[in-house]
């Protein structure tokens, strides 16, 4: 069974502000950090059953990077709410 994605447009300025933040850090290094992750959507559209940690809300922690993707399943979609810096907040900094 294959699960649709969709990425909210704060998940998508989250990613953004994470690959330019790796671009300035090492040129290169954001675009390996795009590549990670989309291996993790992937993984996402096979199967989303990760933790649930809030309000119906599951979260899936990358390993090589300090971030971690919030996301719910309706039916066959996986909507990715916010790719978030573990040491944010969710609540302070994602809204619904």
């Amino acid at each position: 069974m294959k699960f649709q994605l969709s990425l909210d447009k704060r998940a998508i300025a989250d990613i953004q502000s994470a690959i330019d933040y790796y671009n300035a850090q090492s040129l290169g290094l954001g675009e390996k950090f795009e590549k990670y992750l989309d291996k993790y959507f992937l993984t996402l559209s096979k199967n989303p059953f990760f933790q649930l940690r809030y309000d119906e809300i599951h979260c899936l922690p990358l390993k090589k990077y300090p971030f971690m993707v919030h996301f719910s399943i309706k039916n066959q979609e996986v909507l990715i709410h916010a790719v978030l810096h573990t040491r944010l907040d969710p609540s302070k900094n994602w809204v619904k």
